[in-house]
């Protein structure tokens, strides 16, 4: 697979903040009782369909890996930054973290009971996400979950993705609909969603997407 440019882009601006990320965000959840309170319910809902491993993807500097290890799931991250992979290792040496990119995730079919995907998905062009989705799809076992986080628009903009500054790399803003299609696409069914307004020194809405892969097709 050649290696689209906006990955290495967005892979070496990361590298570039890597300690400093981690530093600022080492657990994203922190400081949001609603977002932890999503993680947790997405936990227990993995543990109640006895599902397998969970896989927290754009994992960064591990905090969010931990906190799901936390909760009782066997989890272990994976994340396109080297640098990023390096702090995760350093910070929870007990867990397992890899290198890789969600466009072909280095993971057999129907392997994972879980995947997290937490502000994971922001930097990818529009065009390019029917393909990841199809590959959380592809790697969560039949009555898998899946739990997306990402910066979202308000209810009457017209686009469904929106690119803006983002401080490491070119961004988006997705509209909660235009992903639950995506996850309906990808074979999915959505259990539920939330819009988040923006916190203190936070700039953009924040939208959550629950689903779960059917266990029949």
């Amino acid at each position: 697979m050649i290696e689209p440019s906006y990955l290495d882009t967005t892979r070496s601006a990361y590298d570039a903040v890597a300690t400093l990320y981690a530093e600022l965000f080492r657990d994203s959840t922190d400081g949001h009782p609603l977002d932890r309170a999503l993680v947790t319910a997405f936990a227990e809902l993995v543990r109640a369909a006895d599902g397998g491993p969970v896989a927290d993807l754009g994992c960064g500097p591990g905090g969010v890996t931990a906190r799901l290890a936390g909760l009782g799931l066997t989890a272990f991250g994976v994340d396109a930054s080297p640098a990023m992979i390096e702090l995760a290792r350093e910070a929870y040496p007990q867990l397992r973290f890899d290198e890789g990119s969600m466009l072909a995730l280095d993971i057999e079919d129907a392997a994972l009971g879980g995947v997290l995907s937490w502000y994971s998905i922001i930097h990818t062009p529009p065009e390019e996400l029917p393909v990841i989705f199809e590959e959380f799809a592809r790697v969560l076992a039949p009555g898998g979950h899946l739990l997306l986080g990402f910066f979202t628009t308000d209810g009457d903009s017209p686009h469904p993705a929106e690119p803006f500054d983002h401080k490491v790399s070119l961004a988006y803003r997705l509209s909660i609909d235009h992903v639950a299609d995506l996850a309906r696409k990808a074979g999915l069914v959505e259990l539920a969603r939330l819009r988040r307004e923006p916190g203190e020194n936070e700039r953009f809405l924040h939208g959550r997407l629950l689903a779960r892969k059917p266990t029949e097709p």
